[in-house]
């Protein structure tokens, strides 16, 4: 019903910067919120950041003041800056669209940062 495809991601030494992109397509309600999670192997996924329709945006206290959070409402496209990167930052990023109380996910884009 609802496709996500992520681009962007990739190496970085630390303190440089990277930006992610996600665009919906599908099914998509009015009222949707858009966002980024991050997972290592073996641990719980955990939000980074997130948007509501009307820009309000959440952040995980470990992006807060480095990363920054935007959507396109007519691209249905939602983005991550992510600036300041640290290595503890390395993780795989998965886009992710919440709406009707069901979460759809994209497949993760890899991001490294090297120290």
């Amino acid at each position: 019903q609802v496709q996500l495809v992520e681009s962007g991601g990739g190496l970085v030494q630390a303190g440089g910067s990277l930006s992610l992109s996600c665009t919906a397509s599908g099914l998509l309600f009015t009222g949707n919120v858009m966002g980024w999670y991050r997972q290592v192997p073996g641990k719980q996924r955990e939000l980074v950041a997130d948007i509501t329709i009307l820009g309000r945006t959440n952040y995980a206290e470990t992006v807060k003041g480095r990363f920054t959070i935007s959507r396109d409402i007519a691209k249905n496209t939602v983005y991550l800056q992510m600036n300041s990167l640290k290595p503890e930052d390395t993780d795989v990023y998965y886009c992710n669209l919440r709406q009707v109380n069901y979460n759809y996910w994209g497949r993760g884009t890899q991001v490294t940062v090297s120290s």
